[in-house]
């Protein structure tokens, strides 16, 4: 799944690919680039939303659904909400059902993935990002969630991440474990603009979370291991050399 994004341009960046978003009125937010954010640090984010005009604000990465209902559920289980199957959305009784016209795009310049080679100890921690645009966007769902905070006991503004079957290329990289063959699901601009209009129908929805974004659209390169403690800087996605490594085929 996808748990590591970044988010390195400037905040202003996005009004080059969502020119509606500038006119859109209040637009007062700060957002420190960053080179890599782990979902499970339950960061907050940039995310666009239309809910009564589009919107762009700062949610928190990690609904808390109501069956968390203690704090000790809610440190266990709230990674698992982190990301959306797409799949999930349109299939009734599941949580993503019941929010799927709750829907938000989430800019990123690049997320990371793992890839597991035969007879390597470790798995290999791959950069990969759009090659057309320095943004781009990722279909979400947004939802109100209790925080768990004493300081803060109201509700918050949460987001997830819907992934979709990978495409070929990301099929070779986020290849190993219980959720191998999955990437986020990247939209076109226009899809992007099309995922936020409100009144999609359920046909609407679906016919957007079929696109696959072609492999060639990709940019990718293997880089140290982001999950050990190091500075917020671009040394993070600088390419880096594994002896041996056997080439992706595309």
């Amino acid at each position: 799944m996808c748990y590591d994004i970044a988010f390195t341009a400037n905040i202003e960046s996005i009004f080059k690919y969502l020119p509606q978003l500038q006119a859109s009125g209040d637009l007062d937010i700060h957002f420190d680039p960053t080179w890599h954010k782990i979902g499970m640090s339950y960061p907050q984010w940039p995310v666009i939303t239309n809910n009564n005009g589009l919107k762009l604000e700062k949610y928190t990465w990690g609904p808390v659904p109501k069956m968390l209902d203690t704090i000790e559920k809610v440190k266990r289980q709230r990674q698992l909400f982190l990301n959306a199957r797409s799949e999930k959305v349109l299939e009734n009784g599941t949580m993503w059902n019941a929010i799927r016209h709750q829907r938000c795009l989430v800019p990123a310049t690049g997320f990371f993935e793992y890839r597991q080679i035969s007879g390597w100890k470790n798995k290999v921690a791959y950069y990969i990002k759009s090659k057309e645009q320095d943004v781009f966007f990722i279909a979400g769902l947004w939802a109100l969630s209790n925080s768990w905070d004493v300081d803060k006991p109201g509700r918050i503004p949460t987001f997830t991440l819907l992934t979709r079957h990978a495409n070929p290329l990301m099929a070779q990289i986020h290849n190993g474990g219980d959720n191998a063959g999955r990437m986020p699901l990247m939209l076109t601009n226009q899809l992007a603009q099309e995922w936020i209009k409100p009144g999609l129908t359920d046909t609407d929805i679906r016919e957007i979370l079929q696109y696959e974004l072609p492999a060639g659209q990709l940019d990718y390169w293997p880089v140290n291991s982001v999950r050990k403690v190091k500075p917020d800087d671009a040394a993070v996605i600088a390419p880096a050399a594994y002896e041996g490594l056997p080439a992706i085929q595309v």
